[in-house]
C-alpha cells in the first residue's frame, strides 16, 4: 500500500539482503526502511515522512529501489554501482 503522496518500491533481488536492509534503514532519516531480521522491509506508515534526499538511492545497487512521487507522477531511481 503506497501513502498518498509517495510510494517506495524495493526490488525483489535485494529483499533478502542483510547489509543492505541494514544500510538503508541507517540511510534514511525519516525510518521508512526497517532491518527485518536481515530483510529489507518498508514501513509504510512512514512513506509520507519521504523527504526526497535520495539517500536510500545511494545506499542500494542501481536501479533496485524506486521513490514515486504520487502527487506528479515522477520517479526517483539512483543507486551507486552494485
Amino acid at each position: 500500500m503506497a501513502g498518498l503522496f509517495i510510494d517506495v518500491e524495493v526490488d525483489d533481488s535485494i529483499r533478502e539482503d542483510a547489509e543492505l536492509a541494514r544500510r538503508l534503514e541507517e540511510a534514511c532519516p525519516v525510518d521508512i526502511y526497517a532491518d527485518a531480521g536481515g530483510r529489507v522491509e518498508i514501513v509504510e506508515a512512514n512513506l509520507d515522512e519521504c523527504v526526497l534526499c535520495e539517500l536510500c538511492l545511494g545506499a542500494a545497487p542501481a536501479g533496485t529501489v524506486r521513490v514515486r512521487k504520487l502527487y506528479d507522477g515522477t520517479e526517483l531511481k539512483g543507486g551507486a554501482s552494485a
